[in-house]
């Protein structure tokens, strides 16, 4: 069997002498990651391992990083009850209750990084056309002017933009102010 001197704290989390609540001076090795499942007895110290004592130690060393302004509004966190612990990186932790209703709730949701994740492919992706296969991008006026001039003289272009009829008018005599503008053709999806 290995002691637990002899194991490599970059590949591993080691707890040396855990000593809270149920734990009676427990030596533990966690291989880092990895999924790691801590299962046991009702009352077995599954709990006072994973969050008093291993989630207690990342937490205080990540406040422990932050400046000395950053630290006053947080607190003082205490260490847990252990003579040492190694390999362990700043952690975050999720309760064990279930805070909506929303039965597609993840790990992601819950801890907000699905949003960050989100935004990070909306800022780094590219849209391509499934029909064409051409990249979809927002083009600029001076864009469309150069595609327009690209056609032939006499060529026929026909140019759509909705207009919205204020509920207040005859949409006739909406229709027929339009026409006086220069508009041809109109569709009224079924208004007269």
């Amino acid at each position: 069997m290995t002691t637990i001197s002899k194991v490599d704290p970059k590949k591993n989390i080691i707890i040396k002498g855990a000593k809270l609540h149920n734990l009676k001076n427990v030596d533990v090795v966690i291989p880092r990651n990895k999924l790691v499942v801590i299962t046991g007895l009702s009352g077995s110290g599954k709990s006072s391992l994973a969050f008093d004592t291993l989630f207690a130690e990342g937490q205080r060393r990540y406040v422990e990083s932050l400046s000395s302004y950053a630290r006053q509004f947080l607190g003082k966190l205490d260490k847990p009850k252990v003579d040492y612990i190694k390999g362990i990186a700043p952690a975050i932790a999720i309760e064990q209750k279930v805070n909506s209703t929303n039965p597609r709730s993840t790990v992601g949701t819950t801890t907000e990084i699905y949003d960050y994740i989100k935004l990070l492919y909306a800022r780094i992706g590219k849209t391509f056309s499934p029909i064409y296969g051409n990249e979809v991008k927002k083009n600029t006026v001076s864009d469309v002017i150069e595609y327009v001039k690209s056609f032939e003289l006499d060529t026929k272009l026909l140019l759509l933009a909705p207009i919205t009829i204020r509920e207040d008018r005859d949409s006739l005599k909406s229709l027929q102010l339009f026409s006086k503008q220069g508009y041809a053709e109109s569709n009224t999806k079924g208004k007269s």
